[in-house]
């Protein structure tokens, strides 16, 4: 049979909570009873105790569950997702805390739920994750907290930490519309459910896919509607992924059309780094033929010269394990808005220099 604690400390001639202070507490024993204990052990063929059982006893495991979608390598390729990741280990390794990343694939939705059952986690961190509503039933029948970037609105036991998105891309809609710009394109990242890369037509933007990208594009249509005047021409570009070759994949929509477009907002520095690869190919200066707004200030926005949306990553992952370790008693200090910073660089220009 398989050994247990019990099995060792008849072996040794002692008590079960001797043997398993051995392991959790060792000062409670002399180093010459340690030793024989874990002597006793290893001929036996004892490991130790479960360290999943220890952790549920405990009533905490020390660790947080984030949920990603099924693109796991963008944990450690984009560049936003890194700063996020890196303000949220950095507070997580402050409590004594870790981070389990969790992926959840809209291929097999029953293997994500799955996945969220059995995480041994103190709480959920939602990253990055479109249909992320449809599960969040399944972490709250845990009764662990859950914090967001953006909750559904009628579900108060959800915490926050996030910017006004809306609010957000219309600061860089307003700056274009200064600048005379007239016929702009928004490259929004899986803006349409199913959609292959290339102009889409929302009659209802509430059809957008992606939550994060809705919310953006709203803000977009408000500085248009506000700004008077002739209404811009707005072309909806989607993009299938948050890569910078998705980037120039979907500019092209965008540039290769006879009415050109003359300023793209894009919905992330990376399609917005791509936009620019893009301009390059077709020998169009960013700034002068075309003005390009990204959204996030990546570290290589500045040096491209991107003009764009600039939120703290590091600072709402930081904030997100925060809530999530030590949450306030006071409701309205969990939900946290951070602000965000229009960054203009040489992207951007007056239409009349086109």
């Amino acid at each position: 049979m398989k050994p247990t604690l019990q099995t060792v400390a008849d072996a040794v001639g002692v008590s079960r909570s001797t043997v398993s202070n051995a392991y959790s507490r060792p000062d409670q024993l002399s180093a010459e009873l340690r030793e024989r204990i874990f002597e006793a052990a290893r001929k036996l063929g004892y490991a130790g105790p479960n360290p999943v059982a220890r952790t549920l006893r405990r009533g905490r495991v020390g660790a947080i569950g984030v949920l990603f979608t099924d693109m796991m390598a963008q944990a450690f390729t984009d560049p936003y997702a890194v700063e996020f990741l890196r303000g949220l280990a950095q507070a997580a390794e402050r409590h004594g805390t870790g981070l389990v990343l969790i992926p959840l694939s809209k291929r097999d939705p029953d293997g994500s739920s799955a996945a969220l059952r059995d995480a041994v986690v103190d709480g959920f961190c939602v990253h990055c994750v479109p249909d992320w509503p449809m599960l969040l039933a399944e972490a709250r029948r845990r009764g662990l907290p859950v914090v967001a970037e953006f909750p559904p609105e009628d579900d108060p036991g959800v915490m926050t930490v996030g910017i006004d998105d809306r609010e957000a891309a219309g600061k860089a809609a307003e700056h274009l519309l200064r600048l005379g710009h007239r016929r702009i394109a928004f490259i929004g990242f899986k803006l349409a459910r199913g959609h292959p890369t290339g102009v889409v037509s929302l009659e209802d933007p509430a059809e957008a896919y992606f939550h994060l990208s809705l919310e953006r594009l709203l803000g977009f249509y408000d500085a248009c509607a506000q700004s008077g005047g002739d209404q811009p021409e707005i072309v909806l570009v989607n993009a299938v992924a948050n890569t910078r070759a998705e980037g120039a994949a979907a500019a092209a929509h965008a540039l290769d059309r006879a009415d050109r477009c003359t300023a793209i907002v894009t919905y992330s520095d990376v399609l917005g780094l791509g936009v620019l690869d893009a301009l390059a190919a077709r020998g169009l200066r960013p700034g002068r033929d075309i003005s390009v707004v990204g959204f996030d200030d990546i570290p290589e926005a500045a040096s491209a010269g991107l003009t764009t949306i600039r939120q703290p990553a590091a600072e709402k992952g930081a904030m997100s394990a925060e809530l999530l370790l030590d949450p306030p008693q006071d409701p309205a200090g969990r939900r946290v808005l951070l602000p965000v910073q229009l960054i203009v660089r040489s992207s951007t220009g007056p239409v009349e220099r086109n």
